[in-house]
C-alpha cells in the first residue's frame, strides 16, 4: 500500500496541473478530461524524470524510499513529488494543447 501512495500523490498533482494551466492558458485546454488525463500522465513522468535529474534526485524519491523505516510516509518526499507532479502535468498538458491546435489549423 504504502508503495502506491506516491504514485497517486504524482497522478494527483499532475491532474491538477494540468487543469490549472489549462484554466490559465485557454489556448491549450483539452476540455476537463482531456487535462485530466494529460496532466496525470505528465506527472507520473515529470516525477520520475525529475528523479534522473542528479540536483533534484534527493527531492524526489523513489517509491521504496518515500516509506520510513518506521512505517511512516516521507511527507518532504510526498510534496516534492506531488509538486513535481504538478509541474510535469502541466506541461505535459500544455505541450498536447499546443500539437492539438497546431494539427486542428493545419487541417
Amino acid at each position: 500500500m504504502e508503495a502506491i501512495i506516491p504514485i497517486l500523490v504524482q497522478l494527483i498533482g499532475g491532474g491538477v496541473g494540468g487543469n490549472g494551466i489549462a484554466a490559465v492558458l485557454k489556448q491549450v485546454n483539452l476540455g476537463p478530461v482531456g487535462n485530466t488525463i494529460a496532466g496525470a500522465i505528465g506527472g507520473w513522468l515529470g516525477t520520475w524524470l525529475a528523479g534522473m535529474i542528479p540536483g533534484l534526485s534527493g527531492l524526489v524519491t523513489s517509491a521504496a524510499a518515500a516509506a520510513g523505516t518506521t512505517g511512516g510516509m516521507d511527507i518532504g518526499a510526498l510534496a516534492g513529488q506531488g509538486l513535481t507532479g504538478l509541474v510535469g502535468g502541466g506541461l505535459l498538458t500544455t505541450i498536447a494543447g499546443l500539437i492539438k491546435n497546431a494539427t486542428m489549423k493545419s487541417s
